[in-house]
């Protein structure tokens, strides 16, 4: 298992693009990036997740067009975008051009998708876990493949970020082509997800410290991070949720992000 790391802790906050008018949107943005955050992350879905299902919701990738406007320091991007919405080489060439809107600091999220609303009501075909599976499995190739063919090239090596955690197809892709792993769950479960996903590095033949381990989380550091840090993980990303923003919990994982560091 990999239990060691020299990459620094990193907070994320996910801006969960709900229940709120842009504007709410844009000023926690700016507060987060005030505060010291790494990485602002929003979501890919067209209704909320939770709350009123039909509340008030914006589109992702506009969104992270006008976040590498509105920010100059923190990296950008979706937690996660799903694979299904757009073909993969169009993708490819939106997150090379908000790349460069932003300087070089986006981060290409992407997962297989599940949340079947989005598919129905704006016309995808839902399929099963093991069709989308693989259908993020052929994208990832042409993913790469495009940002080597666009002119201009992004203005560095894109870090893709895959979520999920299933042991035998997701973790595999993310051993194949993932500079980040994000998941979820305690420290019992996340040392399980490492073990495997070191393993699938093997058989592949990377090496696993190549892949940045990113978990989300919730309540007071004190009560997960150290944990959490211990195995490895080095992104930690709280959410923010829709009227208000409420960034005190953030603010918690700043302080202690900042005396791990040293």
């Amino acid at each position: 298992m990999t239990t060691t790391t020299e990459r620094p802790i990193r907070i994320g906050l996910q801006i969960q693009p709900q229940h709120a008018d842009y504007d709410a949107i844009r000023r926690a943005a700016a507060q987060a990036e005030d505060l010291g955050v790494d990485i602002l992350f929003n979501w890919d879905h067209f209704y909320p997740l939770s709350g009123d299902p039909d509340g008030k919701h914006f589109e992702c990738w506009t969104m992270l067009g006008a976040w590498a406007e509105a920010t100059s320091r923190v990296e950008i991007g979706a937690l996660v975008s799903c694979n299904s919405y757009r073909n993969p080489e169009l993708l490819a060439d939106m997150a090379r051009t908000v790349d460069h809107i932003s300087d070089g600091r986006l981060i290409l999220g992407i997962g297989a998708g599940w949340f079947q609303k989005d598919y129905d009501e704006y016309g995808y075909e839902f399929g099963t876990p093991g069709s989308r599976l693989a259908a993020l499995g052929e994208a990832l190739p042409r993913i790469e493949k495009r940002f080597a063919e666009l002119n201009p090239a992004p203005m560095r090596k894109i870090p893709v970020l895959i979520g999920g955690g299933g042991e035998k197809k997701t973790l595999r892709l993310v051993a194949r082509h993932a500079d980040i792993w994000h998941g979820f769950g305690d420290a019992e479960v996340a040392a399980r997800k490492i073990e495997i996903l070191d393993r699938h590095c093997a058989d592949v033949g990377r090496d696993p410290a190549e892949i940045e381990r990113s978990v989300g989380v919730s309540g007071s550091p004190s009560d997960s991070g150290d944990q959490l840090a211990d195995l490895g993980i080095t992104l930690f990303t709280v959410s923010a949720d829709g009227p208000d923003y409420d960034l005190s919990e953030l603010r918690q994982w700043l302080t202690w992000r900042d005396s791990r560091n040293g």
